[in-house]
């Protein structure tokens, strides 16, 4: 695939482009939408919303991996745009399939699965679509190929034929551009700014932010210290800001008593397509709210750090 830089980007030619290649690509037939409410998975929502109309199915999959009212945020959203999204509760399907699980390759192998095998399979199925549009960018085939971290959208280029293993054929409109031109494309779709300059977020959702299992209960505090770092951080600046999630308990102190308790890691950085980035220098008062926030408003937190270490060696997302 040959890529298409900001630079070189001309949006509105690549938006009739890709209407077209969908429409090519679908025929008279039905395609399904894998909308989660980050920007790729939305300027794809509206390029497939303009190819194809009331023959696209836009879903949203509950996975019970999300932050905090997403789905009713993303609903909203696409509602004021004229687009219908269908919200799927799919919590006990990805907890069951997550259970036991601490390798995060094994983790992201059994989101992918479940994803595409089981949720979307099913939809398939009862649909009769043959067509599943993804927001998959360059940059999660450049980490997948390079074996840096397996990306769920990633299927092709791993030798996997969607087609043959799940029963339906994948559209990617976006896989020439990196997340600079998809915010682009976005605003010329009409996007309105929260969607189009919106965070990255992961496909493997909150469990890329739990070292080890990823539990409900695991889950629902690494939410909660989500809500605290996007709301302290709203107005830094930075590309992407996070909670990470440790694994091992460490001691604090509570009333004067030993609390062995769970540790979380915030992460700030500044990018501009993710494939290097440096954290941000964050004022030192700016460190200590969120800290006195995460431990205020998370149960069982007793220690929380920041990241320095720049992308590489490191990595944006921790699992």
């Amino acid at each position: 695939m040959n890529e298409i830089t900001v630079a070189a980007l001309d949006t509105e030619r690549f938006i009739a482009e890709k209407v077209a290649e969908i429409r090519a690509a679908v025929g008279d037939g039905t395609a399904i939408n894998a909308l989660s409410g980050g920007v790729d998975s939305s300027a794809v929502t509206l390029l497939g919303h303009r190819a194809l109309g009331e023959r696209l199915r836009t879903v949203f999959v509950e996975n019970g991996l999300m932050r905090e009212g997403e789905a009713e945020m993303v609903v909203r959203v696409f509602g004021e745009l004229g687009v219908p999204v269908e919200v799927i509760d799919a919590r006990d399907a990805f907890f069951g399939a997550l259970a036991g699980l601490t390798d995060p390759e094994a983790k992201r192998e059994a989101i992918t699965q479940t994803f595409y095998r089981d949720i979307f399979g099913r939809l398939v199925r009862e649909s009769g679509a043959t067509f599943l549009l993804q927001g998959t960018i360059l940059t999660d085939v450049d980490e997948t190929v390079a074996g840096i971290k397996r990306q769920h959208n990633v299927l092709a280029q791993l030798g996997i034929d969607p087609q043959q293993a799940f029963g339906y054929a994948v559209i990617e409109p976006l896989i020439q551009l990196r997340k600079d031109g998809v915010r682009a494309v976005a605003e010329a779709l009409g996007l309105p700014k929260s969607i189009a300059q919106r965070m990255p977020f992961p496909g493997p959702a909150l469990a890329a932010r739990v070292i080890g299992e990823a539990t409900p209960e695991r889950i629902a505090t690494v939410r909660r210290a989500t809500t605290v770092v996007e709301e302290v951080l709203r107005d830094s600046g930075a590309f992407q800001v996070m909670a990470i999630l440790h694994e091992d308990r460490v001691t604090g102190v509570r009333d004067g008593v030993r609390d062995f308790g769970q540790q979380i890691e915030v992460r700030c950085w500044d990018s501009v397509d993710a494939r290097t980035a440096t954290p941000t220098r964050l004022p030192f008062d700016t460190l200590e709210r969120l800290a006195e926030g995460i431990l205020r408003e998370v149960p069982g937190v007793v220690s929380v750090t920041y990241a320095i270490a720049p992308k590489p060696p490191s990595t944006m997302e921790a699992v």
